[in-house]
């Protein structure tokens, strides 16, 4: 996996075969990569991953795990099997809980003799306004210091990345390790609503914030052209960064 990724398209639709037209639709299946959220796997299960790897997609499955070590580790062991790229826990689980799905991941992979995934934290979501941190999380931390420090306790954890908003990696990226990627939602053009995003940015700016790859779901999905709605975003997303 390339230090910067492509642009990972999410591919929240309600069933495998609106999925699988939306991702034909495009000349080169095989050149895309892209995310498996909870809502497509919990109503496909495994086939909609089968489904895409016949198509050649690499996979983004985020199912944001989070519960004790155990059961954890258990659920990575079957994700670990199914070859996908990437794949995410809640840091807020803890570093044990973390560990174990990384351990996991490799163990379900050896098992399976595919490449491991790579294990992602979610920090704090795009959608968690520092209001929401203060008031029902009780978190006195300000945002930016708290998912720096679950990126920290991440990659203490054997993580290889982080799932964050792209407003957050300058702060975070000089305090881990050069490997250490960071995977960033909430990505829109100029042009779009934030939708219940948050804390939002545009391709160019999230690559010239650090993000090591981005995630776009509604921008590409509802477009009315999602093959040049890609390629603009993909455009942008790999214009050169000037120092």
């Amino acid at each position: 996996m390339s230090a910067n990724l492509p642009v990972i398209i999410a591919l929240d639709f309600p069933d495998a075969s609106t999925t699988l037209n939306f991702v034909r639709q495009f000349p080169h299946p095989e050149n895309l990569f892209c995310k498996v959220g909870m809502e497509l796997y919990y109503r496909e299960g495994p086939a909609i991953v089968r489904d895409l790897k016949d198509l050649g997609v690499q996979i983004f499955l985020d199912l944001k795990l989070h519960d004790i070590p155990n059961t954890v580790g258990s659920a990575a062991r079957i994700i670990g099997q199914l070859g996908v790229t990437l794949t995410t826990v809640h840091a807020l689980g803890g570093s044990k809980m973390m560990a174990a799905a990384k351990q996991g991941i490799l163990d379900g992979a050896a098992a399976a003799g595919v490449a491991p995934a790579k294990v992602l934290a979610i920090t704090q979501l795009t959608s968690t306004s520092p209001a929401a941190l203060r008031d029902e999380q009780q978190i006195a931390t300000p945002l930016p210091e708290s998912v720096t420090h679950l990126a920290q306790l991440a990659a203490q954890s054997g993580l290889d990345g982080v799932v964050s908003s792209a407003a957050e990696v300058a702060a975070m990226k000089p305090q881990l390790s050069a490997g250490f990627k960071f995977i960033t939602p909430g990505i829109r053009l100029k042009q779009n609503q934030t939708d219940d995003q948050v804390r939002v940015m545009t391709p160019d700016a999230a690559r010239r914030a650090g993000s090591s790859g981005i995630v776009v779901g509604r921008p590409i999905t509802q477009a009315a052209d999602p093959v040049a709605a890609y390629e603009e975003i993909k455009r942008l997303w790999e214009e050169p960064v000037h120092e």
